[in-house]
């Protein structure tokens, strides 16, 4: 079990790739509190997984919840070793038609509370050796058309992570970056909205299938919260079917 007596926060990890990411962590031994607003769709994860995952329904664009889903997580099992800031929502639009309330909600939901709860989980991490998991994309990195409040967030997740690599590297606690593509239930809505999508997207993926929110996207996850990582910090992992290779 790679993830044996590690306790894992996780945002988002009542669906997609967040869930998938809940159910490789407990496979390997670790302990999970995951934080979301579908109450019917955590509830029944939670039953699931047992005792393994305790869910917790939070709204992390509050930023008085992240010391609250830090201290959930100490008080149900006792100290937090991993962080995995999964959870993001935004929308659509050409720049020019790009609003403040878009900027508003994917900066909200995304890039504040990826930092508020870095900052929160900072002392629990550091006592622990711990391990920051955060969420890039392939729209921030390549810049893709109508994704302008979503790249920028996720852009900004990405230079906040390494210069917390750089600055926590003294206390012995690694952050590092998945940039996914994987089949959730958003990425098929959008797919079933938009007809050529898929095809657009497989055509530029050399695996030339999309990858599982648990087997592909949580077993790396899980690598990066394990000690084999431990000398991995800064690092963005394009997790994506070699769609985009980084320089």
């Amino acid at each position: 079990m790679r993830l044996e007596n590690k306790v894992a926060v996780i945002t988002g990890g009542a669906g997609g790739i967040g869930r998938g990411i809940v159910r490789a962590f407990t496979k390997e031994g670790a302990k999970v509190l995951f934080v979301d607003i579908n109450d019917d769709a955590g509830h029944a994860l939670e039953a699931e997984l047992g005792g393994a995952a305790r869910f917790l329904n939070a709204d992390i664009s509050v930023e008085a919840s992240a010391a609250a889903i830090v201290e959930a997580a100490v008080e149900a099992f006792g100290k937090v070793d991993v962080l995995v800031n999964n959870a993001h929502a935004s929308r659509q639009a050409p720049l020019l038609q790009t609003t403040q309330e878009m900027l508003d909600l994917s900066f909200g939901t995304g890039f504040y509370p990826t930092f508020w709860l870095m900052k929160a989980a900072h002392p629990q991490l550091a006592a622990n050796r711990g391990s920051v998991i955060n969420f890039a994309s392939g729209a921030g990195i390549e810049g893709q058309l109508t994704q302008g409040s979503y790249a920028a967030a996720k852009e900004a997740i990405r230079a906040i992570s390494r210069v917390a690599a750089n600055e926590w590297a003294a206390d012995d606690v690694n952050v590092n970056i998945i940039s996914p593509l994987a089949l959730t239930e958003g990425v098929q809505a959008y797919i079933e909205a938009n007809p050529g999508v898929e095809e657009a997207l497989l055509a530029k993926t050399p695996l030339h299938r999309f990858g599982d929110p648990e087997s592909d996207i949580g077993r790396v996850a899980v690598f990066l919260a394990s000690a084999d990582a431990s000398y991995m910090t800064g690092q963005t992992l394009m997790v994506d079917g070699g769609s985009i290779k980084l320089r």
